[in-house]
């Protein structure tokens, strides 16, 4: 088994003392200010991390010390503490712990400085409940690389705070039962994501649009990053213009659901009108995949040549003669 599973909290690296440290702002948030201020009677409980009593608002020296180890790690304490208050309460070894078994997956410091920023609550869940059973998951379920673990990770650290069983496991089984992607590996972020509140209604989007579910699947299949995109800023304005100014038929999306990828005025509408413009009509693929200067010299030996035969990338099926 990968060297990330055989992990023990004793044996865990020490971290680095000379790490940069980032000088926390004066004014902390107010909820934070008032959970340092006031000292309540507080409740005991146990930190998951190594069972002993402690404070949940905790005393003025051990939230000091909370802002201090994040500051060694060159960690934004403020932003932590800003989106995420509960963190003030936070047992330190609980957060040290965290922090090492983060860096025993193969996750560096300059890992950490964004991936905790971006996602707090991974210092605030259970390391033993939640964080490793969840890691485990994805090197042996989604079969992720333990060499890659840490890229995935660092592109959706919100991962390591789902539920194996009531989020990360169904929600691989709809991606690779429903849609039929193979390797979900590749589309690990995707696992965090929400089946009922996030795929569903961007399938429903699609066939209201006038694709049929066999046609729906096949896009989300061939580019599962259309869950990820918004159906009012991107589906939309894109689908309209693709239909409405450029006159295109809905099985080219079928081939290229990659067109929702691109922007709509720097990239689908300035390149558009300049086929318009040459008389040239291009596949999908063709007229967005291409570098700048490579679209350019394909319109001008488009323009200065005769219609292009069907197996050329040229061709396009409602294209008039000047292609």
């Amino acid at each position: 088994m990968q060297e990330a599973l055989c992990f023990s909290y004793s044996t865990a690296a020490a971290l680095p003392i000379s790490s940069p440290v980032v000088h926390r702002p004066r004014n902390l948030p107010v909820s934070v200010a008032k959970s340092i201020a006031s000292t309540p009677k507080p409740l005991l409980l146990k930190s998951p991390a190594n069972g002993i009593a402690s404070s949940p608002s905790g005393d003025k020296s051990q939230i000091r010390e909370l802002l201090l180890y994040l500051d060694s790690l060159g960690v934004d304490s403020f932003n932590c503490l800003t989106s995420h208050p509960p963190l003030i309460s936070s047992p330190l070894p609980q957060v040290k712990s965290t922090v090492e078994y983060l860096m025993s997956l193969g996750l560096s410091i300059h890992d950490l400085r964004r991936v905790l920023p971006m996602c707090p609550d991974l210092l605030t869940c259970s390391t033993s409940e939640i964080i490793i059973p969840a890691a485990d998951f994805l090197l042996c379920e989604v079969h992720v690389k333990a060499a890659n673990l840490p890229y995935v990770i660092h592109r959706r650290p919100r991962l390591l705070t789902c539920s194996v069983d009531h989020q990360l496991r169904p929600t691989l089984y709809f991606l690779q039962g429903s849609i039929g992607i193979e390797d979900v590996a590749k589309w690990g972020s995707l696992l965090s994501c929400s089946v009922e509140n996030k795929f569903i209604p961007r399938i429903e989007y699609l066939q209201k649009l006038g694709f049929s579910y066999r046609d729906t699947i096949k896009m989300f299949r061939r580019f599962p990053s259309l869950f990820c995109y918004s159906i009012e800023d991107n589906f939309e304005p894109k689908f309209d213009y693709f239909v409405m100014e450029m006159g295109r038929e809905l099985k080219e999306l079928v081939e290229f659901p990659q067109y929702f990828s691109f922007n709509l005025e720097k990239r689908i509408k300035q390149r558009h009108r300049m086929c318009v413009d040459k008389g040239v009509c291009l596949k999908l693929p063709t007229m967005l995949r291409l570098p700048e200067g490579r679209f350019l010299e394909r319109l001008e030996v488009c323009c200065g040549t005769s219609s292009p035969v069907r197996t050329s990338p040229l061709w396009y099926r409602n294209s008039d003669p000047v292609t």
